[in-house]
């Protein structure tokens, strides 16, 4: 597919790469396509940032049919940029768009379109210790229709966004609240699917957690109310007695790269990794018994969240002291070692720009 590229002419300030937040500023381009069922996906370009002009019906709007994925683009030492995993993300891009009935897109033929561009936005890559640029690839409904039915039109988009830490604290132990009332998804349901519609469910949960003091929360399966799954945005970990222990992927919990990576690592380095059921009376116990020796959190925006105090009802305990423990500080440095080119990549999880 020709991809087609139109320069802005008002290019904008670049920001200070020492006073970043996340998500609040954004480059000078984006890429867009279009999807329609003749010409399947077609009519991609990477033109200046702008607004869109959708239909007060466009269907994404009312039903939220609608996915999308979070990678980064990095700065070497060097000056030069790479990605980590895009096709990890491309592949779970379209897990997510086979859970909503959108139209799959070429993998391989994303990548080299964000490739291209990133290459053109490369001066907004910060280079100050721990930023990055973020990449959030889209897709959304666009049929002007009020009717629940699947659409048959779509605009995949691209936009970035120089960011600096994801949380206030940076790296250093949150606080985490475990919801015993609320539930944000159920096995057979989206819950796997990186879907609008999960965040808008976590949101009100959330804002409860916010409300308490705490940075996120915890979520328990949807049935049961015992089982540990994810926290609003990252999968969990604990180190049980020197065990890795994270939950197994069953449907309603999302399957996250930096989950993945921070497995293969383990497993590379001989630690014991255990990926099952955990209660979080488990949890509570193994506490109360000195074995839980430290609990994190992964994803793309945090990488690593060392955590410091879960809540569960009227009991709260404090993990590794409130400190960032050894293992999450050993994952931590290897996986940002990767990703700025600081480290050997023994996974070719690196593609360079």
């Amino acid at each position: 597919m020709n991809l087609s590229i139109t320069k802005t002419a008002n290019p904008k300030p670049k920001p200070d790469p020492n006073n970043l937040g996340f998500g609040t500023l954004f480059t000078d381009h984006m890429l867009n396509m279009d999807h329609d069922p003749e010409k399947g996906w077609h009519n991609a370009r990477i033109e200046p940032y702008s607004p869109f002009s959708l239909d007060p019906s466009t269907m994404v709007l009312h039903y939220g049919q609608g996915i999308f994925e979070g990678l980064k683009a990095y700065r070497r030492e060097d000056g030069g940029v790479q990605l980590f995993r895009p096709e990890a993300n491309f592949a779970r891009f379209n897990r997510s768009a086979d859970l909503l009935c959108i139209p799959r897109i070429d993998a391989n033929q994303a990548i080299e379109h964000l490739k291209e561009l990133v290459r053109l936005e490369k001066e907004w890559v910060p280079g100050a210790p721990g930023t990055s640029l973020y990449i959030r690839p889209t897709i959304i409904a666009a049929d002007p229709y009020l009717g629940v039915r699947v659409s048959h039109h779509y605009r995949y988009f691209v936009i970035l966004s120089p960011v600096g830490a994801y949380y206030p604290q940076g790296f250093n132990p949150v606080r985490i609240w475990v919801t015993m009332n609320y539930v944000r998804a159920v096995r057979g349901g989206l819950g796997e699917a990186k879907t609008m519609a999960n965040y808008a469910a976590s949101l009100y949960a959330g804002q409860r957690a916010h409300d308490q003091g705490y940075t996120q929360v915890l979520w328990l399966d949807g049935v049961e109310r015992r089982f540990i799954e994810e926290v609003g945005s990252m999968n969990i970990f604990f180190v049980l007695g020197g065990t890795l222990v994270t939950p197994a992927l069953n449907g309603s919990i999302l399957p996250g790269i930096t989950r993945d990576s921070v497995i293969k690592l383990a497993r590379r380095w001989g630690m014991p990794v255990e990926e099952r059921a955990v209660s979080i009376d488990e949890i509570f116990d193994a506490q109360a018994a000195g074995k839980l020796d430290e609990c994190f959190g992964t994803g793309t925006a945090a990488v690593i969240s060392p955590v410091g105090e879960l809540k569960y009802g009227e009991r709260a305990i404090t993990i590794s002291g409130n400190q960032v423990g050894p293992m999450a500080r050993k994952f931590y440095d290897a996986i940002t070692g990767i990703q700025y080119g600081l480290a050997k990549d023994p996974f070719g999880w690196i593609t360079r720009l």
